[in-house]
Parts: C-alpha cells; sequence; structure tokens
C-alpha cells in the first residue's frame, strides 16, 4: 500500500514538473533525492493553506472590518498594516541565530506555525467577548504575536525548501500553490462582494477567522511530514554577533548586497496596491461592490499568473523580476498620466478592475522571482543568515517607505503612483545588473 502511494505521488510529481525521472536532483542533498516528491507536495500543501489563511485573516481588509464591526477606534485600526508586515521581517536576522545552530530547521517553522494558529484562536476569543478599546489592544497583541511568528515561519521555510526540493523545481511548487491559492481568494471575493459588509455583525469575520485557524492546523500537518535531512550548523552567536555576521555578507558578497539593494526598489510594487484601490475610490466613489471586485481580479489575476512565472522562474528568476517590475512601472505610467488628464475611461469600473488585476500579476511575478532568486543564489551554509538579513534590511525599509502615504496630501494618489511606477523603472533597471543564477 505504501510502495503505491508513492508511486502515485511520483507519477504525479513526474506529471507536474516534467521530470522523466523523480530523482533528478539539483542543489539538494543526495540523501534527499528519493523523498524529493513527497516534500515538493508536503511543501505545496502547506504552502496552499498558508495562503488562505492568511487571506482570511488578512490585515488589509478581513481585520479592519472585524475591528470596525466591534467598535474599535479608527486609531487602533491603523496599526493593523504596519504590525503585520514588519513583525514578520525585523526579528529574522536575529531567529538566524538560533536557527544555525539547528541540523534540521523544520522544528522551528513548526513552532512559529503552531503560535500563529495559537495567536488567532487569541483573536477569535477577543472578537466574542471584547468590545471598543479593550478589543482593539487585545487583537493588536494577538497580531504582534501572530507577526513575530510570521518572522519565524519565513526565515526557517526558504531553508527547508532549499534542502528538499531541487534547484529546478521551486518555481513551479510556488506558481502552483500561489495558483491554486488565488482560485479560493477568487471565491473569498465572490463572498465578501455578495455580503453587506458594512451592515453584517461581527460574526461573519468571526466565522472566517475560525476556517483560518482550521486552515493553519491543515498547513502544520502538512508541513510536519516534509522529510529534511541533517544539514550543516554553524555554532552559535549572540544577536549581536548575528547581526555583525549579517553586516559581513553584505560587505563581502557583492551579489547578496545588490540583490538587497533591488528588492528594497521592489518595495513599491508591493506598496502600490492600497493605492490603486484609493484610485479607484476617488474616480467611482465608495461602492462596496468595487471592493469585492477587486478582491475577485486579486484571485484572478494570482490563479492564472502564478504558474507561468513559477515555470519562467526555474529557467531565470533574474529575467522574471526584470520583465515583473518593468510591467508594474509601464501600468503606474499609464494609470497617473491618465488621472492627471482626465482621461474619461478612469470613470470605467472595469478599467481599474484590470488596472488592479495587471497590478497583481506583476507583483505576483516579483515576490516569485525574488524568492527563487535567493534561494538559488544562497548555499545550504549561508541560505538562513541571507534570508534573514535581507527580511530584516527590507522591514526596515518598508517602514520608512511606508511613510510615502504622508506625501498624498502633496500630490494626492495620483502622485503616488506616479513616484512608485519611477521607483520601478530603477527596479528593472538594477536587476539587469544581477547575475544570472538559476538552471538555464
Amino acid at each position: 500500500m505504501a510502495y503505491r502511494y508513492e508511486s502515485r505521488v511520483d507519477n504525479l510529481y513526474n506529471l507536474i514538473t516534467g521530470d522523466e525521472d523523480a530523482r533528478v536532483c539539483r542543489d539538494i542533498p543526495e540523501s534527499a533525492c528519493n523523498d524529493q516528491p513527497r516534500n515538493f507536495f508536503s511543501y505545496l500543501f502547506a504552502n496552499l493553506f498558508n495562503k488562505i489563511a492568511d487571506e482570511l485573516s488578512s490585515a488589509k481588509l478581513i481585520l479592519p472590518w472585524l475591528m470596525t464591526s466591534l467598535g474599535v477606534p479608527l486609531a487602533y485600526i491603523g496599526f493593523l498594516l504596519p504590525i503585520r508586515e514588519t513583525g514578520v521581517l525585523l526579528p529574522q536576522l536575529f531567529v538566524a541565530a538560533v536557527i544555525r545552530q539547528l541540523e534540521r530547521r523544520k522544528p522551528v517553522w513548526l513552532l512559529g506555525g503552531l503560535l500563529s494558529t495559537l495567536s488567532l484562536a487569541g483573536m477569535l476569543i477577543v472578537a466574542l467577548t471584547l468590545q471598543g478599546s479593550a478589543a482593539g489592544i487585545g487583537i493588536i497583541v494577538m497580531l504582534i504575536i501572530f507577526s513575530l511568528s510570521r518572522g519565524l515561519c519565513s526565515v526557517s521555510a526558504k531553508d527547508v525548501l532549499g534542502k528538499t526540493v531541487s534547484k529546478s523545481r521551486r518555481g513551479v511548487l510556488m506558481g502552483y500553490s500561489a495558483s491554486i491559492g488565488g482560485i479560493v481568494v477568487l471565491f473569498i471575493g465572490v463572498m465578501l462582494a455578495a455580503i453587506d459588509l458594512q451592515k453584517s455583525s461581527s460574526w461573519v469575520f468571526v466565522i472566517l477567522l475560525g476556517i483560518s485557524i482550521v486552515m493553519w492546523v491543515f498547513s502544520l500537518i502538512s508541513f510536519a511530514m516534509i522529510i529534511e535531512q541533517p544539514g550543516a550548523t554553524e555554532g552559535g552567536g549572540s544577536a549581536l554577533d548575528v547581526m555583525k555576521d549579517g553586516l559581513r555578507c553584505l560587505y563581502s558578497d557583492s551579489q547578496f548586497r545588490q540583490f538587497v539593494i533591488v528588492r528594497i526598489m521592489m518595495l513599491a510594487v508591493a506598496l502600490a496596491p492600497p493605492f490603486y484601490v484609493l484610485l479607484a475610490q476617488q474616480w467611482l466613489g465608495e461602492d462596496i461592490s468595487i471592493l469585492g471586485y477587486l478582491i475577485i481580479a486579486s484571485g484572478v489575476a494570482s490563479s492564472l499568473s502564478s504558474p507561468f512565472w513559477g515555470k519562467w522562474g526555474d529557467r531565470s528568476s533574474r529575467r522574471v523580476m526584470i520583465y515583473a517590475a518593468s510591467g508594474a512601472a509601464l501600468l503606474g505610467l499609464m494609470m497617473s498620466l491618465s488621472s492627471w488628464l482626465e482621461l474619461p475611461y478612469m470613470k470605467n469600473t472595469w478599467v481599474h478592475v484590470a488596472g488592479f488585476m495587471l497590478l497583481i500579476i506583476v507583483h505576483s511575478g516579483i515576490r516569485l522571482g525574488r524568492k527563487v532568486y535567493l534561494v538559488d543564489m544562497a548555499t545550504m551554509d549561508n541560505r538562513a543568515m541571507y534570508v534573514a538579513v535581507s527580511n530584516t534590511i527590507i522591514g526596515i525599509a518598508m517602514m520608512t517607505m511606508s511613510l510615502i502615504g504622508l506625501l498624498s496630501s502633496y500630490v494626492g494618489i495620483t502622485g503616488i503612483i506616479f513616484l512608485l511606477a519611477s521607483m520601478s523603472v530603477i527596479a528593472a533597471l538594477l536587476t539587469t545588473t544581477l547575475n544570472e543564477v538559476s538552471v538555464q
């Protein structure tokens, strides 16, 4: 029975990846070759359930609506997105001090996943028992725990991926995971578009949080099924030592340093979606159905584009980043100039839906491309450190660049989109200076 199961997994793996031999390995321990099909699907499903859970507890949409329904003051809601994003990234350099001592990094991810699940359960309890400022404080505290826990997952996940899945198969894995997740997001958007969120009580969001917790449990089970072989360790070190090592990495490895600079500039694409939403509101009004259409567009964009980006990323993750950043720049320039010139089609709902969909497509390409590039560029010995260093720096950069919204009172939403598009142009140009690290 076990042999038949493994045979079916191997056959499905061959079908998805195009391998005639499921044991072909690149840049992973030889001892991990036989486990690669199982690890491929275990990682894929863990990523998929993660994607669904993140959408159902999104700090961009679900948590703000939940807090509003609980009567939480607006001042608390403003902390959600910065906490969610920077809490994941900033502590990673220090987490690397622990991870580098471990032969297996999977337990770190499982710990982060367990704490994430428990923190969402804490939010659920807060939503059921508290109101007003008390509810706001409780949700923010739980979100801080959740965000820091996701940092454990983030810094260990890429390391586990690099040890268990072949160099030429990581993009395919991420692409299919994001694609299936995008389909689920599509259904979430349809559901939310059909509900009058402004009149719904908090029970709608409580149910979404409950389903998110279940998805995290499934993700934990899937990730636990990964078979990770022991890897290199580098001994202990204090947080200060780790910081010194991280700065040494930036100083000594020019390619890694250039990648970090590119990734900072590409934050322009990551920061753009809220401003596209505001631009749509500016031209179309605040009809809640527009929000549902944008969520649907996001789901369609992810499901359709991710497999394409994934397969291309295995051939050249560098080119994926170049073309995706160029697409983001062109889109931003077109939308901002159209708005400045007050062209008639800017009053058409579908223009904004299409623009948002294209933005999500190029953003998916950048996310997938830079993840695959970093994993392929690094080695088993330095991958955890490179991930931690780059994420910590990006966390600081994101906190700084998030202040760009303050410029909207001077240049308007259109001016912000134009500025972000200009940064995307620079990002695309800088990416051309990176070395090719993918298997051609």
